[in-house]
């Protein structure tokens, strides 16, 4: 099986990282000649443009930073559908919309090639390291034919079934309820301080008892330490979760009655120049509110 990957931000150097050295050779695209360089040199082949990657690719993984992007790497003259094998697989990884996905998967089968939604649950140490969750829907056939690859990238999967839509609504849920969780860290956090409680101490009542799990570990211990440049996602990235989140509710006719809150703490975070710290930068507005800072 031939594998490219596209997009090699920060989550997506470090899986195809980790699919290069367990299959020693990839074929990988990005923009930024300095993401393909790194790659390049632990024995990667680098493609000239998208079209040259799908032209020679059986399986196309991205990881890309927004829907506009996905939507321009897919439809067009020089996108994977002009140039993907019928019966090829683009496996979408990054964090988009459920109108994009309903646009690419229409692409797609115009074109005769297959998509496969696998929005991954973690942050960039953890896909170093083949410990992400996946949450892979299409084709059962082709879900199958990436076992291998899956198995590569994570070591929880959860499959959604044949609409690859499924994916992406898990995945946007997933990032509403973890921002909301951020937010709530973030108040705790200030209330225990104000009382001139250790945060460590509260870090530990969750992390030890209340919430015991990768999720609140890594994100209590960032708001406790106040180490905003610890980045697994950006406030951008956030922000983009957000709106995501609304689109998708919106979409299904919902509210989402605790958005606003972490929404608001985030585009303040990021009025102040901090867009490319941690999201967690919700949990800083937070303590500012509070007089912390």
């Amino acid at each position: 099986m031939r594998v490219g990957f596209l997009g090699l931000g920060r989550m997506g150097s470090a899986m195809a990282g980790r699919l290069l050295a367990a299959q020693g050779s990839l074929a990988v695209y990005d923009l930024d000649a300095r993401q393909t360089a790194r790659l390049a040199a632990a024995g990667a082949t680098v493609r000239g443009s998208i079209r040259e990657l799908a032209a020679t690719c059986d399986v196309v993984i991205s990881m890309l930073p927004n829907d506009e992007s996905l939507r321009a790497a897919v439809i067009g003259a020089d996108g994977l559908t002009a140039a993907l094998a019928a019966g090829a697989i683009h496996m979408v990884c990054g964090t988009h919309g459920v109108q994009v996905i309903e646009e690419i998967l229409a692409a797609h089968r115009a074109a005769g090639q297959v998509l496969v939604t696998c929005h991954v649950l973690g942050r960039p140490e953890l896909a170093a390291s083949g410990k992400l969750g996946l949450v892979p829907a299409g084709p059962a056939r082709a879900i199958e034919a990436l076992r291998p690859l899956l198995a590569i990238l994570g070591e929880r999967v959860f499959e959604a079934g044949e609409n690859p839509l499924s994916s992406t609504a898990i995945k946007i849920a997933n990032n509403y309820v973890l921002g909301c969780a951020i937010e709530a860290i973030g108040e705790g956090m200030a209330l225990v301080r104000k009382y001139g409680v250790d945060p460590q101490v509260f870090y530990r009542v969750m992390v030890e008892g209340l919430f015991d799990c990768t999720a609140y570990r890594a994100y209590a211990d960032i708001i406790a330490k106040c180490d905003w440049s610890r980045v697994g996602a950006t406030a951008v990235i956030g922000l983009k979760d957000a709106a995501l989140s609304q689109e998708a509710a919106r979409k299904a006719g919902i509210s989402l009655p605790s958005l606003p809150p972490w929404q608001e703490h985030l585009q303040r975070a990021i009025a102040r120049g901090e867009a490319n710290l941690d999201w967690s930068v919700m949990g800083r507005e937070q303590f500012r509110e509070s007089g912390l800072e």
